[in-house]
């Protein structure tokens, strides 16, 4: 879909205009703005419109007004978006997200006029390119193996006109968000793709195809490499798949001061997970192909900050892998070395994206001693019960970094919700047999057992742990996003980085 800026000094004739508006003109109140240059144009028409609509303040939501002659736009939709001060970034992509759905009503040009939004809190460039971003991130379809084509999925828009007075700099901040919508929708068409078609080399191919064009260097391992690493958690988990499991390290250099530390992210991958040894119940299994939505996320964050030249030096690490019940793989009871050294007893297969984050930590903070590492894993089922499908669940060992993503998570429509991390959490996942072992007390804080394992391989390092199970597949439909897989945490991540991390 194509997008355009435009000034307000232009009317174009032609299309439908969508006037979003912060108050009702309500019956008997005067218009002003743009309302009243369209009042006069149209010789009251548009006064009379509203009357007969009973367009009441704090009532009607939309309002259709048909209008004709001279340089009078054929349709007119006035819908109310509620106070200006609220009109945050979030809102504004619902906005967007709301035109687009306007323009499926006609094939005609659609216009969105933002001259009457004066008083949102987010400037009049940004407020204009986060309307375009929502009408991106709404556009979504994942279609690709559909046979039969219908007009509900065949229907996609040619152009969406954005008319401020900010034109230019609207131009210019969209730049960056478009490439931010497209690391979505990379994020989204991984989750959604089947597990017969994205394997854990697939994957990595495609990871490498997707970024090295934009200048980020992309490093595929092995299991060959990852044994000479002795990464033996994370390569338990694949021994039963006929798949190779394999690393991808993903960088973007684009930091103007060398001497910085490197901000990494860290993805789980299980491209499918059965349960292992430890099947899980056939019910809803199918959604499993989506158990790599932290490694989706995680590399839609790497292609928007390669794509977008973020003055940033970021990395993603992602482990690819498939967890299958096999005369090979790994058994409850077995007893495995972590890359770093410590011993893991494997009580519940199922648990197995932990062992997965475990040994990419490791290898992330020996490697390149970053400023933070932030990882994102479908990981429990416990967090949905703890927090639904409307946060994610935040687990942090330091008080300022997790302040950060709250507040990125607030602005980017990404809501995070911090759990607790405690000493006798930590206890739980003490072993008799080996250094600890994959679960905790069974269904006692599950969440924040898997948490504090993985704490024990982040050390002292600033980290975050987001548990992304309840968002990142499966969530219900938000104006932004009809999509089975949700893309969860790119935006949220490229805000994150943006505001506090990036060279300005």
């Amino acid at each position: 879909m194509k997008i355009e800026f435009h000034s307000t000094k232009a009317w174009p004739a032609s299309g439908t205009w969508l006037i979003p508006l912060a108050a009702w003109p309500g019956k008997g109140k005067k218009l002003d703005g743009l309302l009243a240059q369209l009042e006069k144009a149209s010789s009251g028409a548009l006064s009379r419109h509203i009357a007969l609509q009973d367009f009441r303040d704090g009532g009607s939501k939309l309002c259709e007004i048909a209008l004709a002659g001279g340089k009078l736009p054929p349709r007119i939709v006035l819908v109310h978006v509620g106070e200006a001060a609220a009109l945050d970034a979030g809102a504004c992509e619902r906005v967007g997200a709301r035109a687009l759905g306007q323009a499926k009503k006609t094939a005609e040009p659609l216009h969105l006029w933002l001259s009457e939004l004066g008083g949102a809190p987010v400037k009049d460039d940004e407020l204009a390119a986060r309307m375009a971003l929502g009408a991106q991130l709404a556009r979504y379809r994942f279609t690709r193996y559909k046979t039969k084509a219908t007009k509900k999925n065949d229907w996609q828009p040619q152009a969406l006109h954005l008319h401020t007075a900010a034109a230019t700099r609207a131009k210019s901040c969209f730049a960056g968000f478009a490439a931010l919508a497209d690391g979505v929708a990379l994020a989204r068409d991984l989750v959604n793709e089947p597990a017969n078609v994205l394997s854990p080399p697939d994957f990595a191919r495609r990871l490498r195809a997707a970024l090295s064009p934009l200048g980020a260097e992309v490093k595929l391992f092995g299991e060959k490499q990852m044994r000479a690493l002795k990464m033996h958690a994370l390569l338990g988990v694949g021994l039963g798949s006929q798949h190779e499991s394999h690393m991808v390290v993903m960088r973007w250099r684009g930091a103007r001061a060398r001497n910085k530390k490197p901000l990494v992210f860290v993805g789980k991958g299980v491209c499918f997970d059965t349960g292992g040894i430890s099947l899980k119940p056939p019910g809803g299994m199918e959604a499993m192909k989506g158990d790599m939505g932290g490694a989706a996320a995680v590399s839609g964050l790497l292609y928007a900050l390669a794509r977008r030249k973020a003055a940033v030096d970021a990395i993603g690490v992602v482990g690819l892998v498939e967890n299958m019940p096999d005369g090979k793989a790994q058994r409850p009871g077995d007893i495995v070395t972590s890359m770093s050294g410590q011993t893991i007893e494997i009580l519940n297969t199922d648990a197995e994206g932990r062992l997965v984050l475990a040994d990419l930590l490791w290898y992330a903070q020996k490697t390149w001693k970053p400023e933070f590492m932030i990882d994102l894993a479908t990981l429990t089922g416990a967090i949905i019960m703890s927090l639904g499908q409307e946060y994610a669940g935040l687990f942090s060992n330091n008080d300022e970094l997790a302040e950060r993503l709250l507040a990125a998570g607030v602005r980017e429509s990404e809501l995070l919700w911090r759990m607790p991390l405690c000493k006798n959490f930590d206890k739980m996942i003490d072993s008799k047999n080996a250094d600890m072992k994959n679960i905790g007390g069974g269904r006692n804080a599950g969440s924040s057992t898997a948490a504090q394992f993985l704490q024990r391989f982040a050390n002292e390092l600033p980290w975050a742990h987001l548990d992304i199970a309840g968002v990142a597949m499966g969530a219900p439909p938000t104006a932004t996003n009809k999509s089975w897989g949700s893309g969860f945490g790119v935006k949220l991540l490229d805000g994150f980085v943006r505001e506090f991390y990036e060279s300005k």
